[in-house]
């Protein structure tokens, strides 16, 4: 590595400040042709929806649209190269790599792409613009172009804002990184050459595309052309942002811009600087945020238009083959099939039953997440099944709702700032909220307790976790303090946890404000196959000795007043030996306690005739969906 190499930049010094926006000169014509704008699309996961939503957004027949789709996102993959197939300036990469967080592969596959932007014949465009799936525009495309086209001569890259020697140690410039196996391993320290940047060095470099292509203009002949502005706003929120949740990606300790909701809607008409694009949407997470802004850019929908407020992901696909479920979603969806198609038998007429009795079809061929209005509204299992009346296969979809289990039971001022209790897994401390939506867990998962809060006096609460057969399997006191919002904590639990119905109880010298109840699912699969007898008596059966820590809480049972152990325990001893249809029956059991069926339809004709056509419905992932749905291009070149 050399110590120095030439710089080609003739100016001293960081680079221009920025072009404030001006609204009267935003009006004033362009001279000479509107610029063409190649948009690189980087995406990965599952949401397909409000990636079409996006595309929507800011599609227009003049640009071109470059898509690269994460290796390990094959269900996104097979969705948007069938959207591609719509539009002759949408194209996807025909090859795909693996992108993890600050890797050296996401600046490769930059690098890659844009040789193939340069390469593709008759795509002649003058800005290259990267986003991903979770961006969103905030001005309408008239005005980027008017703006790009008034500064065609211009890079617009955001400059770091710090001094150098600090900017290097926090983004680890001056560590050696390599990535292999999907993540970034810190091999040690290195020297910085002076000057310009080698290809070679930023190999190995923590976060390399969030400076390399600045290095490269900054030190070029070019240089004189960069403006200290990328044009998005960002919605850092560094105390929730920075808690070094890639830690099992990178050897760093990085940060991630939070989720914008509505009372951030003023941030995105900042007008400081140009700005037209923003960071970051979720619609798992906030969807009214992205309704606001579709109507400031847009307008409304015509009145009665559906779906405005639902939202659907994906979360399994058939193509994906076994691979793409754990044991747990497994038992889950395999459990849904059977209590909805349970339920059809008995909420037929009793002339209509014969007819609407079905046998589930090997394994589900969808599962979707279904939310409205920002609330999760539960499972969304697509199955094939056959009619026990020797009529065709049919496909049912099945809307399977979770039921709340939290009880508040305190009077007082300090007791009553408790406002939520739940329990789950994929606990995300930047957007406070469990990504295992629906809280499905199995014997061998670590969960998490979390608590909201309502500002008010400090007080110090007593948090126990008792298991289905009253072991009492911890307890610990958490401090809130009046400014506290949420608290959480993942007890380390010895495991296999034993299957059935817990409770946490939240209590405050030991009288209660609030408990609730969550399953531990009894599997009844294991490495995806059925589960049998040798796997079950350990799996099934709770930690050795009823130890769940190396602490003993039993003597609390008599404070909780819990009733004998007896009864619950000869019950999970016989549980701990079942399997097959026994297993089964045992599964869908603790299941129906905490889930019941809210709708059932048909994806085409059906024998039973209760049954509703799925696209007739408002809940069905078959329902229409115009905010996420393209169709054709419209006179002015645009979708939306």
């Amino acid at each position: 590595m050399p110590k120095a190499v030439p710089r080609h930049c003739q100016r001293a010094g960081k680079v221009s400040p920025g072009i404030p926006w001006d609204e009267v000169r935003a009006q004033q014509p362009v001279d000479g042709p509107p610029v063409r704008i190649a948009y690189m699309l980087v995406v990965h996961g599952r949401a397909i929806r409000q990636l079409k939503r996006l595309l929507k957004a800011v599609y227009h027949r003049q640009h071109f649209f470059y898509v690269h789709v994460d290796k390990r996102s094959n269900y996104l993959h097979r969705e948007v190269v069938e959207l591609a197939r719509q539009y002759d300036n949408v194209r996807v990469t025909p090859w795909r790599m693996v992108t993890i967080w600050g890797g050296a592969s996401l600046l490769r596959m930059y690098l890659r792409s844009m040789r193939d932007l340069l390469e593709v014949p008759g795509w002649a465009w003058d800005f290259f613009i990267n986003l991903s799936a979770t961006d969103y525009p905030t001005r309408t495309n008239e005005e980027l172009v008017a703006f790009l086209s008034k500064n065609r001569d211009k890079n617009f890259l955001k400059s770091h804002g710090r001094d150098n020697s600090r900017f290097i140690k926090k983004q680890g410039l001056d560590r050696l990184f390599h990535e292999c196996d999907s993540h970034m391993w810190r091999l040690g320290e290195r020297q910085i050459p002076a000057g310009i940047v080698l290809r070679q060095f930023y190999t190995y470099t923590l976060l390399p595309a969030e400076s390399f292509f600045h290095t490269v203009l900054e030190n070029s002949p070019a240089c004189e052309s960069l403006v200290d502005n990328n044009l998005r706003v960002t919605n850092w929120n560094r105390k929730l942002g920075c808690k070094c949740q890639y830690k099992h990606i990178v050897d760093w300790c990085g940060c991630s811009p939070n989720d914008f909701k509505p009372q951030d809607f003023l941030r995105l008409q900042q007008v400081s600087r140009p700005t037209f694009f923003a960071r970051k949407f979720e619609s798992t997470v906030n969807q009214e945020v992205l309704e606001i802004l579709d109507f400031h850019l847009y307008g409304s929908y015509p009145p009665g238009t559906p779906a405005l407020k639902a939202y659907w992901e994906n979360t399994y696909d058939v193509a994906d083959g076994p691979s793409g479920l754990t044991d747990v979603m497994l038992t889950a969806y395999t459990a849904f099939a059977r209590l909805s198609l349970r339920h059809i038998t008995t909420a037929a007429s009793p002339l209509a039953n014969p007819l609407c009795r079905f046998e589930p079809r090997g394994l589900p061929s969808s599962v979707h997440l279904y939310f409205y209005d920002d609330h999760f509204q539960g499972y969304l299992v697509t199955q094939v099944v056959q009619s026990s009346a020797q009529g065709p296969a049919e496909t049912l979809e099945m809307w399977l709702m979770p039921q709340g289990s939290l009880k508040l039971l305190g009077h007082s001022d300090q007791a009553s700032r408790l406002q939520s209790l739940e329990v789950g897994t994929e606990w995300d401390p930047k957007e406070r909220l469990f990504r295992n939506f629906g809280g499905l867990l199995g014997p061998l998962d670590e969960p998490v307790a979390m608590q909201r809060w309502a500002r008010g006096p400090n007080l110090t609460v007593t948090v126990v976790w008792i298991d289905p057969t009253y072991v009492v399997a911890t307890s610990y006191d958490i401090v809130v303090d009046a400014e506290t919002e949420v608290t959480q904590y993942k007890p380390p639990l010895s495991r296999p946890l034993r299957p059935g119905a817990w409770t946490v109880r939240l209590l405050q010298f030991w009288e209660p404000l609030g408990e609730t109840r969550f399953l531990v699912l009894p599997l009844t699969f294991n490495r995806k196959l059925p589960l049998r007898k040798d796997d079950a008596s350990w799996l099934h059966a709770g930690p050795p000795h009823n130890e769940y820590m190396e602490q003993s809480f039993q003597g609390l049972s008599g404070i909780l007043n819990l009733p004998q152990p007896e009864p619950a325990e000869e019950a999970a001893r016989l549980h701990a030996e079942l399997t097959g249809p026994a297993l089964e029956a045992w599964t869908d059991g603790e299941l129906s306690s905490f889930w019941s069926v809210a709708g059932l339809c048909a994806t085409g004709p059906s024998t039973c005739p209760s049954l509703e056509l799925c696209r007739l419905t408002s809940w069905s992932s078959l329902s229409p969906d115009p905010k996420s749905e393209l169709g054709p291009v419209k006179a002015d070149g645009r979708l939306r």
